[in-house]
Formats: structure tokens, sequence, C-alpha cells
């Protein structure tokens, strides 16, 4: 009998939102060679995105009350059906001016775009699901839904909203068939951390130390002494979409070397 790993996803279809680079673009790639039908949405289609010949790019603002719902229903209408949703999208802003500084417009920004968006393409990809009678949601969250940390407050409180509403979900989702699971990464290689406005270059402006001294130092939290990669997230979020986990629902698995000191 073959141990072979097989997660049979290929054929299937899958929505990814905030495919154009990162831990989205990882996923994307990941399931496109899986030979999953993937529509990949993001605001700014990236020359990395355009290159996927296979997948189906979808510029939209997923942040727009109607930006979800219309990327899943290019799924809809060029394949005829929905298997796994990914719910990747997300940002974060340092507050380097601590909370007195965060106004409401940046709540509401940070809410939007890493909770909302989540919770509105569920809910239009649902329906799609339950006409299935199977599927799964795998929804990217942050080690800091459980390890808050006031430099983003923010996007703390929108990961840790992340986890409940996925929890939930999956309470609700699980007799007819659909799985819903989070995967909380602490600290990736990716430009979120390291590009020109990334979290080390900001907190390196705002104390005038140097941000790759900032990076090293937060790989350093990890018992691993290194950042996870973005393909390592997005094998995770694999095996949670395919069938090879097919009991596991209403799970967050954190994937962060080891930097989360608790139970």
């Amino acid at each position: 009998m073959s141990r072979t790993m097989e997660l049979n996803l290929s054929g299937k279809i899958a929505v990814v939102t905030g495919a154009s680079k990162g831990i989205g673009l990882a996923i994307t790639r990941a399931l496109a060679a899986e030979g999953v039908h993937v529509v990949a949405g993001a605001r700014t289609l990236t020359p990395e995105l355009a290159e996927l010949t296979a997948v189906r790019a979808v510029q939209v603002d997923l942040a727009a009350p109607d930006g979800p719902a219309r990327l899943v229903d290019v799924a809809i209408s060029e394949f005829g059906g929905l298997d796994v949703l990914v719910n990747n999208v997300g940002g974060v802003t340092p507050r380097t001016g601590g909370f007195l500084s965060v106004t409401d417009d940046d709540w509401t920004t940070a809410l939007t775009i890493n909770f909302l968006s989540a919770v509105r393409t569920t809910r239009a990809a649902v329906p799609h699901l339950i006409e299935r009678g199977a599927g799964s949601i795998v929804t990217v969250a942050s080690v800091n839904a459980s390890l808050p940390d006031p430099l983003v407050i923010d996007y703390s409180a929108a990961k840790a909203a992340l986890l409940n509403f996925s929890k939930s979900l999956s309470k609700e989702l699980g007799p007819q068939g659909i799985r819903a699971n989070t995967v909380s990464p602490g600290p990736v290689s990716t430009g979120l951390w390291l590009g020109d406005e990334g979290v080390a270059a900001t907190v390196g402006r705002a104390k005038s130390l140097d941000p790759d001294a900032i990076a090293k130092q937060a790989a350093g939290d990890a018992v691993t002494g290194r950042f996870t990669r973005p393909e390592e997230v997005a094998d995770l979020v694999l095996l949670l979409a395919g069938d090879r986990a097919a009991n596991v629902t209403g799970t967050d698995i954190v994937i962060d070397g080891g930097m989360t000191p608790t139970l």
C-alpha cells in the first residue's frame, strides 16, 4: 500500500485572497502545483502572480464591501463551483506612537482588511460549499492572536477575532461536511516583515535602529532562530485543505519556530 501523501486536491476549485505576494502567493503556487483550479484575488496583480498561467488572477479590492463576493462569483461563473476557500488577505501597520495614536479610522481599516474581509468572503463562499456537500475553509491568522503586542494592537485584536470566528464556523458547518481551520504564523520572511515599508523598517525608523538588527532580534525570538518561509505556511494550508485532514476542524495550527512559550 502506497504511503505517498496524496492530498486529493487535483481538480478541486479554490479561492485565495491576498494572493499577489508573500504567503498568499506561496499558497496560490502550491495549490496550482497540486492541479487545483485557483481563483486568486488581490488589489494589485503583481508580475509574480501574473506569470502563473494556470491561475485565474482577479484584481479586486477585498476591503470593499462587495469585493469578496465578486471574487467568489468569478470562481462560480468560470469553474462551476467551489471546494476550498483560503482567507489570507491582511495587513499591518506598526503603531510606534502607542495606543493613543491609533485612531478610529486606523481601527476600522485594520478590522476591515484583517477580519471583515474574511467574514465577507466566507459568507459569499459558504452557500457554494454547502451545495458541494463538502469543503474546507482555511484562514491565515497570526501568532499575535494569542501573543498580543502593543506595537500591532489593532492587528492582534483582528487576528484574535479570526480565531474565534473560525471556531464558531466549524461548529455550525461541520455537520454539513465543511471544515474551518486557522493557521497562525509567527514572523515570516515576506515583505510584511522585511520590505521597505515592513515591520522591521518601520520600527527601525521610529527608534533609529538598523532594520536588519530588528529582524535578527525577531528571528531570535524563535527557538529555531529564523523566520518561517512562506512556502512552509503554504504546506500547512494545503494539508488542511486536502482530504488527509478530513477530520480536522475548529483547529488553529501555529507555525512560529517555537516562539510561543506556553502550551
